[in-house]
């Protein structure tokens, strides 16, 4: 085994390593919306009404802060 094989392997592998953590991450995106723990679309207008007179995407109770 040469060098080139071996860096065809490990292509190859880290190649399905990323395509397995983006499947997922949109699992897990996908998931949470339907769950209902956060809507992620709500964060897709950030950067549409970014002005400082616009209402926060959410709130932050004082329990979040203290954590």
């Amino acid at each position: 085994m040469d060098i080139g094989e071996l860096q065809a392997y490990a292509y190859f592998g880290f190649t399905a390593f990323l395509v397995v953590v983006l499947y997922s991450y949109i699992y897990h995106l996908y998931s949470a919306q339907k769950k209902g723990t956060r809507d992620y679309e709500k964060y897709g207008n950030i950067a549409l009404n970014d002005e400082i007179t616009d209402q926060p995407v959410e709130t932050v109770s004082k329990n979040d802060e203290i954590k």
